[in-house]
């Protein structure tokens, strides 16, 4: 009887705001106050941060592999330039919602494609969607404007106040906002009965099936939500950029997503934010070196954190931090390894 106070008790202390997590979105915020000249790649970097959180919820917590998850990026990207562009909906956020919803409507019908395979076939369906979508893309140039992309977006100022701004401010604290929303979302989401039932699929759908758990209708679910976040991710970058082309379908786009978490790890929501940042940096700091070999060194940087193993990596990078908070808390360390990068 006394198993499931444990399991609730032990829900309810993994679900609590941890030090590290708190400050680890003050400093994403005191970013923005230190470093007054990178507006632009500071907005970059929670794009593509919001972009990874949304594989993750498909990939970390469910099992869900996929190549092409940028199908849902560009979707969004479209319905986010087309509305500002013809004048369908004027005012950013509830455009960014709006397109949110397209990709949405686009990952449920896929979903019932992608649950029916195993791991190769899941990662060709995905490809293929995402594929797809670029010719069709290409071929209504009509609409899209074909390889030239979107021409002429003027996005109206955020809530009729906010205008967007060449330095990339508005846009990077709109990005950082949007994101702390949705990730207070997906946080909740991972850490109730629905999320616990996403593990026990992601560990072992036969036994999930075998004691009640709906094992497609949560796969459905997660994944049109992965589908919403992406179509957001898509919207702030047309939103941010005033662009929209056929590179937002592209399979470069989606590659890079699955460097991003393999870099930051998958299953704990924060693989894809940090991810995000320590790919963008390392992105900006080798093409700086050396601008037509930058891929080779990062491919180096993957094969290291392959060979050394994630969990030995983030445990030297937080010593430091762990040290100080023993010496001034006067407790043990606070941060410590996800279950899933210990594996």
């Amino acid at each position: 009887m006394t198993a499931l106070p444990d399991l609730s008790s032990h829900a309810l202390a993994s679900a609590r705001w941890r030090p590290a997590e708190i400050v680890f979105w003050v400093l994403a915020l005191a970013c923005a106050f230190l470093f007054p000249s990178r507006y632009l790649i500071m907005t970059d970097i929670v794009r593509l941060a919001l972009f990874a959180l949304s594989l993750d919820l498909i990939l970390g917590y469910a099992g869900i592999v996929s190549l092409g998850h940028a199908a849902f990026f560009g979707v969004g990207a479209y319905s986010a330039g087309l509305m500002a562009l013809h004048g369908v909906i004027n005012e950013p956020v509830i455009a960014l919602v709006a397109a949110g919803l397209v990709a949405t409507v686009l990952g449920f019908l896929t979903s019932f494609l992608v649950i029916r395979g195993v791991d190769l076939t899941r990662l060709m369906v995905t490809l293929g969607i995402a594929l797809l979508l670029e010719a069709l893309a290409e071929r209504y140039s009509d609409i899209t404007g074909g390889t030239d992309g979107l021409q002429g977006i003027e996005m109206q100022p955020i809530l009729g106040h906010f205008a967007f701004d060449m330095f990339g401010k508005t846009g990077f604290f709109y990005s950082l906002i949007v994101l702390f929303v949705l990730f207070l979302l997906a946080r909740r989401v991972v850490h109730s009965p629905f999320g616990l039932s996403l593990r026990a699929i992601r560990n072992n759908p036969l036994r999930a099936a075998a004691i009640g758990v709906p094992v497609n209708r949560r796969l459905i679910a997660v994944y049109t939500l992965a589908a919403f976040y992406a179509g957001i991710s898509g919207a702030l970058f047309t939103q941010t950029t005033a662009l929209a082309s056929l590179d937002v379908f592209s399979f470069e786009r989606s590659a890079d997503l699955m460097l991003v978490l393999v870099i930051g790890g998958t299953g704990y929501l924060y693989g894809g934010l940090i991810g995000a940042v320590v790919f963008k940096m390392l992105q900006e700091f080798f093409s700086t070196i050396t601008p037509q070999y930058w891929q080779f060194w990062i491919g180096l940087v993957l094969v290291v954190i392959v060979l050394v193993g994630r969990a030995r990596i983030h445990r030297w990078a937080l010593w430091l931090p762990n040290l100080v908070i023993r010496q001034f808390a006067g407790r043990k360390a606070v941060v410590a390894i996800p279950e899933s990068d210990a594996s």
